[in-house]
């Protein structure tokens, strides 16, 4: 019992001081980082102001480490994000949004089935934003060594933006990531494609106003092409060459046009011949992912739509799952 008791106390004690030297490193980074916020024109009394309270927040560590979409299979991602009551939920959404959604739809030619895809699959119908300190987050992962550059450019960014008074700091509340509002926008997507849209000169993206368009900017900015096709599930033919195979959505290589993949389509015909001329490639987003996958199956035949989708988010379910839901919506309203 005395040995199990000094083993729980050295646990205790090393997890402790090893916390408290995270703690010691995570502030003599920020005096750091002050400076070189300074050398980017954030003024000190705006840095002071929204960097005094941040804090290192170990289970930001976590989460970057461990995302579901990592380790879920295919099929079991999109159940989950594309349920019946998440298309009820997304009707009665649109019934009480109609005139506005129906606005945008119409100025940004984005289908109001993919705006309320996103925003269904980001935050439910925004009843779900997240409620991690965002500056914190970003701090934590700049710190962090694993994608230091990229969230300390992020970082930067957004403390411009509070610098300009185009957002209030004090709703910074958001994803473990640094996303922000009903689409969850990272600071330098805010920077690009948020728009004011209610002309209030501030921008809120925990407003139906502001977040739809702004949502629907960025989809019509990055290419978005309406009436076209985002993906197809099919059946592969056992003579399909592996070079054609993407599984990892970082970047889709061996892209041919739709007529060429169709002699390695087991079930080519579901597939509307209007679109033989559209760029495409076939993902198998189980193999190399879920232990004992198959390598031809699931698999699915992309469009350049599809592509805008991962621009969104890297994640080859998580674009099956949104153009999954959209076609949903589709069929019902």
């Amino acid at each position: 019992m005395k040995q199990i008791k000094f083993f729980a106390f050295f646990f205790i004690f090393t997890f402790t001081t090893t916390y408290a030297d995270i703690n010691k490193d995570f502030e003599i980074w920020k005096k750091n980082f002050k400076k070189e916020a300074l050398q980017n024109n954030i003024s000190e009394e705006t840095f002071n102001k929204v960097m005094s309270n941040t804090k290192f927040l170990p289970d930001v560590i976590k989460y970057d480490r461990y995302q579901p979409e990592h380790y879920e299979d295919t099929k079991t991602y999109i159940s989950k994000r594309t349920s019946k009551n998440k298309v009820l939920k997304g009707i009665n959404f649109y019934k009480d949004n109609a005139k506005l959604i129906n606005s945008i739809e119409n100025n940004f030619d984005i289908e109001k089935e993919l705006l309320l895809s996103l925003m269904g699959i980001e935050t439910n119908f925004g009843t779900y934003v997240g409620k991690m300190d965002i500056l914190s987050s970003l701090a934590t992962l700049s710190f962090d060594k694993r994608r230091s550059e990229f969230f300390t450019n992020e970082l930067l960014i957004l403390l411009k933006l509070i610098e300009k008074k185009q957002i209030d700091y004090s709703t910074l509340y958001g994803s473990w990531a640094g996303a922000f509002g009903f689409f969850q926008f990272m600071p330098s997507t805010m920077k690009n494609y948020a728009i004011d849209y209610d002309n209030n000169n501030y921008i809120n993206l925990k407003n139906n106003n502001d977040a739809y368009a702004s949502a629907a900017n960025y989809l019509e900015k990055i290419g978005w092409k309406t009436n076209e096709p985002c993906f197809y599930k099919i059946s592969l033919s056992e003579k399909t060459p592996s070079k054609y195979l993407n599984i990892s959505a970082k970047k889709l290589h061996s892209k041919k046009k739709l007529q060429y993949f169709r002699k390695y389509i087991n079930n080519s015909n579901d597939i509307d011949s209007k679109y033989n001329n559209l760029n495409s490639a076939i993902i198998t987003p189980d193999k190399d992912i879920i232990p004992g996958a198959e390598t031809l199956n699931p698999a699915y035949i992309v469009f350049d739509n599809y592509e805008i989708i991962l621009k969104w988010n890297r994640s080859l379910r998580f674009g099956l799952a949104v153009c999954t839901l959209k076609n949903k919506f589709k069929n019902e309203l």
